[in-house]
């Protein structure tokens, strides 16, 4: 209807409202007259003028659609009425108490319903009768429930008069918004599909009586909320959400929100999104209450997990929503970056094949833009805002590390800086070879870039992670394997599914470190412990290989991983303790250019012992003591400071390896 029929039709439904109300409220008088034996004169009561009119309304009077959509009698359509006419005429509470004769009842009751109204019958009362069931009026309290005051429901009130239904108490767990135009348009054909299927089960006819709830299950809130979206759209529903955390703990009052929510779906045919995206299942108090929901709901709904839920009715239909394709990931980016008049043929394939974002993250990165720059700079600018989204899933979990290393500051042997230029090759080349050579379509197994580096601490492990990190414009992240891993079965499985879940933005280098809390040599498993230290295993290698970003474990025994582990791994490099010669290298590169040193002899310093990372805490704490000093840093300075360092390892500083140092 245009603006001027709507104003119309309120109109006409106001009147029809009132005139109704009008007649109950003379059927009323006419009660009161004859039981006080009154010789009033009463005009007859006329229905017709309302009747004509609620005849010529298309669509038909508010009060008839809620009649008829709620099965209410005739009995119960004039109780009804009744209650509403106290909210429209003040001289009806004066007749209600003149009816009861007692000026304390200035309300309709079921009793007095019962003696004014013709065709009455006890079901009327019941909590299972229309009226109550469904909440359409409030009992207040009384010693006989046929004497309790009634009142029509507030929000059924509105709806009656021609106002947006809107129920006030569902107002502050129920949220509702339209779908939004664009993001239906712009679904991809994978998600497209899901879509058409969500709702194909959602509008089937089910005469069996079952309820269809679908669940769609991903790690991409933003993707499923479209899909539900377009569901919602096509069915020509309105859609409403409610998050887990706000459902009610308690059973009885998780009953009394859904009643009202399937009030809400008879007079508004919405649609329920019930949101657990951030429910860890089996671990929320809100899991059980959510299984009994899904049961005990008789309306449509789609509920959104990130895992599938354990011991769900049958009724309940998941899919699962994948991330994009690397092609529709394309698609988006090429089709927003036109509307903001970019063109970057050839361009976004790496970027692409790093990132693994949603159409509104990308969305707002082609917003951003500043276009007047070149295309390279553009491509940068993309990189630098999709790396950045991965930060705020990951810092909570994974210590994020500066990287500020370069290839020039890694003393390794050829052979093993070779390996690292490989790994930088197969990260930079990904979508070359998995894409374009289509190594993708093949198989999608073992497409995880991993890399296992061993050997002492302070060797360059974590180094040469951060040089990796910076050669690719990447964050690090750090994570301690030995504070991951759990004694509690599952747990670990959990912790590390909430790192990789968190990292599938695709904008980070993961370092595992501590790997050897997690793996070691395979026996014969003797107890459940063993043979479920093995499943952490599996699914720790499992997640790298699926993994699309660079993820590294490091460990200080290589020798106590089992060899089927290894095969898993695609690069392993062993870093050796450094040679004399490696040591002077690093004692060359480990002091800052405007650092003041006097007359070190490298050659010397590379006869200590040292690996590294030792190397790099002698020469930091030698500068201290040269600046309290007022010197410049000189080899009495390392001396004294390669002593602490031995002491704090452990170790005796020999002779021969500070012989000639001062």
């Amino acid at each position: 209807m245009n603006r001027a029929s709507i104003a119309t039709w309120e109109r006409a439904n106001s009147q029809y409202t009132i005139a109704v109300a009008a007649h109950i409220h003379r059927l009323l008088e006419q009660y009161v007259a004859r039981k006080q034996n009154l010789s009033v004169d009463l005009p007859p009561l006329d229905n017709s003028l309302y009747e004509n009119l609620g005849r010529e309304m298309n669509p038909p009077p508010r009060l008839e659609t809620l009649c008829q959509k709620f099965g209410l009698s005739a009995f119960e359509r004039q109780i009804a009425i009744a209650c509403m006419a106290m909210g429209l005429f003040p001289s009806f509470r004066g007749l209600c108490a003149n009816a009861h004769g007692s000026p304390q009842m200035p309300y309709p009751t079921f009793t007095l319903a019962w003696e004014v109204f013709p065709e009455a019958h006890w079901s009327a009362f019941t909590p299972q009768g229309p009226l109550r069931r469904w909440q359409l009026l409030q009992l207040g309290s009384a010693q006989v429930v046929t004497l309790c005051p009634l009142q029509i429901d507030e929000s059924i009130l509105h709806y009656l008069m021609g106002e947006p239904y809107q129920d006030d108490r569902l107002a502050g767990i129920v949220r509702g918004f339209d779908p939004i135009e664009s993001e239906i348009s712009s679904l991809q054909p994978s998600h497209r599909q899901i879509a058409e299927r969500v709702t194909a089960v959602l509008s089937a006819p089910t005469g069996s009586g079952v309820v269809p709830v679908v669940q769609l299950c991903g790690t991409s809130p933003v993707e499923k909320w479209a899909i539900a979206r377009a569901a919602a759209r096509a069915m020509q529903c309105p859609l409403k959400a409610i998050a887990v955390a706000r459902l009610p703990d308690n059973l009885q009052e998780l009953s009394q929100v859904m009643r009202r929510w399937e009030r809400e779906v008879v007079l508004n045919q919405s649609l329920l999104l019930v949101d657990g995206d951030r429910l860890i299942v089996g671990d929320l108090p809100q899991t059980q209450n959510l299984l009994q929901l899904i049961e005990d709901t008789q309306t449509p709904l789609i509920l959104l997990t990130g895992d599938r839920l354990h011991g769900a009715p049958a009724s309940l239909v998941s899919f699962d929503v994948p991330k994009l394709s690397h092609q529709e990931q394309l698609a988006v980016w090429q089709q927003q970056l036109t509307q903001v008049g970019v063109e970057l043929n050839g361009r976004l394939d790496r970027l692409v094949s790093q990132f693994n974002l949603n159409p509104a993250i990308i969305h707002t990165a082609s917003l951003q833009l500043e276009t007047h720059h070149p295309h390279d700079r553009i491509v940068e600018q993309l990189w630098d805002f999709c790396r950045l989204q991965a930060r705020p899933h990951l810092d909570d979990l994974a210590q994020r590390i500066d990287c500020n290393a370069t290839w020039d500051d890694l003393i390794l042997p050829e052979k093993e800086k070779a390996v690292l230029a490989d790994i930088a090759a197969h990260v930079k080349q990904r979508a070359t070879v998995y894409e374009t050579w289509g190594f993708a379509a093949k198989s999608s197994r073992g497409l995880g870039i991993s890399a296992l580096f061993s050997g002492q601490s302070g060797t360059g492990k974590t180094m040469a992670a951060e040089v990796l990190a910076r050669e690719f414009n990447l964050d690090l992240y750090r994570i301690d394997l030995s504070a991951v891993v759990s004694k509690y079965i599952g747990e670990t499985e959990k912790n590390l599914r909430r790192i990789f879940d968190a990292a599938e933005t695709g904008g980070a280098v993961l370092l595992f470190d501590e790997a050897d809390a997690l793996f070691g040599k395979r026996t014969d498993v003797k107890d459940s412990h063993d043979r479920h230290a093995n499943v952490e295993v599996s699914y720790l290698l499992q997640r790298m290989e699926a993994y699309r970003g660079l993820a590294i474990l490091t460990t200080n025994l290589k020798n106590a991983i089992d060899q089927a582990f290894l095969r898993r791994i695609r690069f392993a490099i062993p870093f050796p303790f450094p040679d004399a010669q490696a040591r002077s290298e690093i004692w060359q590169r480990i002091f800052p250019p405007q650092t003041p040193t006097n007359e070190l002899d490298f050659k010397k310093l590379g006869k200590l012992s040292v690996a590294g990372g030792n190397i790099r805490n002698i020469a930091l704490n030698a500068a201290f003591l040269a600046a309290d000093a007022g010197e410049a840093i000189a080899m009495k300075h390392i001396l004294k400071a390669a002593q602490s360092e031995y002491v704090k390892m452990e170790k005796t500083l020999t002779d021969s390896e500070v012989r000639g140092w001062v």
